[in-house]
């Protein structure tokens, strides 16, 4: 049984999450972001928010970078534990928007679209200046999420398929006005469904940007991913990094 503590990453959700993210957990999407994360991270400590089964903070601490976690759930961090080196992260349970953690870091990190499990702009804002209040000064708050689908939407159409498969299918809605949004998730297994929903809000790299400041946090650096592409008019996504004076 999940637990209601959990949000919506319960014991459902954390016992297949590995395997239904296994692109992320690719050498190919982890080398690039550890080496960055490192790179920032210095001689310093990194804050991860959303640290989750450890996708990153695992490696990034074999790279010998002290990683301090936060995280809702849970059941996502006993998989954390559960892994080789998973004792050596710290982690602190609660919503990263507002727990402090002792201590300050040269790098903060917010990965994977994870920003948008803050589903009001004030909660957005509240973690800014959560990651502004335990950064060093010079230090850096990393963000990596999707630029919002909307060109996407034809007027009247709400919903963007992102999965169709054989007994499984995913789709996102969208609500224009209030930039609340939702992923769905149907599985139909053994002549029995399930049904799945997880809500977010998207944001703009504009609003962030002005997050950052009101946090007092000027950005860096903006690129499409953790290659250093450039961020186009066309990129779908997004890697940022705001630095405290």
């Amino acid at each position: 049984m999940d637990d209601p503590d959990d949000g919506f990453f319960g014991e459902s959700v954390a016992a297949a999450y590995d395997d239904s993210s296994a692109a992320m957990f690719a050498p190919e999407a982890i080398e690039p972001a550890v080496g960055l994360l490192a790179e920032l991270a210095g001689e310093g400590r990194a804050l991860e928010l959303g640290v989750g089964t450890g996708r990153l903070a695992l490696p990034l601490a074999r790279r010998g970078v002290p990683v301090h976690g936060i995280d809702l759930s849970r059941a996502m961090v006993e998989r954390l534990r559960a892994k080789p080196g998973g004792a050596d992260v710290e982690v602190t349970i609660g919503d990263f928007a507002t727990t402090k953690v002792p201590g300050t870091f040269t790098v903060a990190y917010l990965v994977f679209n994870t920003i948008m499990n803050l589903t009001t702009q004030d909660a957005q804002v509240d973690c800014f200046r959560n990651v502004a209040a335990h950064l060093a000064p010079g230090g850096c708050f990393v963000v990596e999420v999707g630029v919002p689908d909307l060109r996407r939407l034809p007027p009247g159409q709400t919903a963007v398929p992102f999965h169709v498969g054989d007994g499984s299918w995913a789709y996102d809605l969208y609500d224009v006005a209030t930039q609340a949004m939702s992923s769905n998730y149907v599985d139909v297994a053994g002549g029995k469904g399930r049904f799945r929903s997880i809500p977010f809000r998207y944001v703009w790299p504009a609003e962030l940007d002005l997050m950052a400041r009101l946090a007092g946090m000027r950005l860096r650096e903006r690129w499409e991913g953790w290659t250093r592409e450039p961020f186009t008019a066309e990129s779908t996504r997004h890697v940022s990094i705001w630095e405290k004076p």
